[in-house]
């Protein structure tokens, strides 16, 4: 059986009409449909229909959440230029997608106007130390303002972010250097009492040596006194007097001092006079002067029992 020719025709149209009536909306996502120019409906996720060449799809609205990045540059309160990034995030309200698309021709350039004036506003409030350590403060001002004038047009501003600072080059290495500099001198504090502390021990250890060195000594000439007082005794046995005996001690250190000397090696000390006769000349002259030494006292003390 023959399918009539005007038959044929009309599948055509119909599946030409269907494929224009039925369109498809993404998920977070909303269709703006005008019917003759007109505003007539909104249409959100999934299979929708609307009339051919009657209705028309105006727009499709992205109801998720989007990110503006502005870079600002101002002035702070400390005369210092710096350039700050302030990121948006901000959606379309999905029960305000009338006024988002009607009210606003380019919400960006109407959201950069917002940060431009707030970030401006706040900034030359600060010295530039103050920007880095209050730049939540800032975030806060642009979100507070951006948020009271957008969302009369169906746009909320989920996050407003200060996420780079950047003064000038100059101001950078400037305050790089008073950062160095800074560190330095707290370094120099810390060498300078650890230097100190070592001054200190240092005077310590030698003060503790040279007591100790000093008691060595005395003890030591202690103990020579106590041994020069045991050879007299001895010698003065062996009827030998005080002044020889003291003569031939004096005799004996002079030969345990050469042979000191001659142990060591590498000596360049000379001892002068250094002959064969000069112990017998010191043993001559050291008892006559202790003769002489020892008339002198005892005709003192005879002067002195005539006065009384």
């Amino acid at each position: 059986m023959e399918i009539p020719q005007v038959q044929l025709l009309i599948i055509p149209v119909i599946i030409f009409l269907l494929v224009q009536a039925v369109f498809m909306v993404k998920q977070q996502s909303a269709a703006i449909i005008e019917r003759f120019g007109k505003f007539h409906s909104i249409r959100k996720s999934g299979i929708q229909i609307k009339i051919p060449w009657v209705d028309k799809i105006a727009a499709k609205m992205n109801l998720r959440i989007q990110q503006l990045d502005v870079m600002v540059e101002t002035k702070t309160k400390d005369d210092v230029f710096v350039k700050i990034k302030v990121s948006v995030q901000f959606q379309v309200l999905a029960d305000k997608v009338y006024d988002a698309y009607y009210e606003l021709e380019n919400p960006h350039d109407q959201i950069t106007s917002y940060i431009f004036d707030v970030v401006r506003a706040e900034v030359p409030k600060m010295k530039l130390d103050d920007v880095f350590e209050k730049k939540d403060d800032v975030a806060i001002a642009v979100k507070r303002e951006i948020s009271e004038a957008m969302g009369n047009y169906g746009y909320g501003i989920v996050k407003a972010l200060v996420t780079d600072i950047d003064p000038d080059q100059e101001v950078k290495n400037a305050m790089n250097r008073i950062n160095s500099a800074e560190r330095l001198k707290v370094a120099a504090q810390y060498e300078g009492d650890a230097e100190r502390i070592r001054i200190v021990e240092k005077a310590k250890a030698e003060a503790e040596s040279k007591r100790l060195q000093g008691q060595g000594i005395a003890d030591q000439r202690r103990e020579i006194a106590r041994g020069l007082e045991d050879s007299v005794g001895v010698l003065n046995e062996a009827g030998i007097n005080s002044q020889e005996a003291s003569a031939l001690i004096v005799i004996t250190q002079h030969y345990d001092t050469l042979q000191s000397m001659g142990d060591a090696a590498n000596s360049n000390l000379i001892m002068l006079p250094n002959s064969p006769s000069t112990a017998s000349d010191m043993m001559t002259s050291l008892i006559a002067s202790f003769t002489a030494a020892q008339s002198a006292n005892e005709h003192k003390i005879k002067g002195g029992n005539k006065e009384d």
